[in-house]
């Protein structure tokens, strides 16, 4: 979520299974050639607080990791949104298969 991050096409590259795929919480779906491409074009945000943070190890080379994403506190802010995501180990390290957002009202 860091937006220096996230700037740096082979490092997200590097963190997203060649399968992956992103349900939003704009409903839109992503793969990895389109989340890499909008990456490119995104216009920095803050990144946003992470609460709830758990990891539920659904076997040896696969990861459940849930959270809630709160944005700052302004008045362009996004909507904060419950996010979840699949791990699998692979022969390049652990690497993102699925991720979803869902929008849940700011606190």
């Amino acid at each position: 979520m860091d937006p220096v991050f996230r700037k740096n096409r082979d490092q997200v590259s590097a963190l997203l299974a060649e399968e992956f795929r992103e349900f939003g919480s704009s409903g839109r779906i992503w793969n990895k050639a389109t989340i890499l491409e909008f990456l490119t074009s995104e216009s920095p945000q803050p990144a946003p607080r992470i609460a709830d943070f758990t990891v539920q190890c659904l076997g040896p080379e696969t990861a459940l990791a849930t959270y809630r994403a709160v944005p700052e506190q302004s008045p362009n802010a996004p909507q904060a949104s419950l996010r979840s995501s699949l791990w699998i180990r692979s022969k390049h390290g652990w690497q993102m298969l699925f991720h979803q957002g869902t929008k849940i009202p700011n606190a």
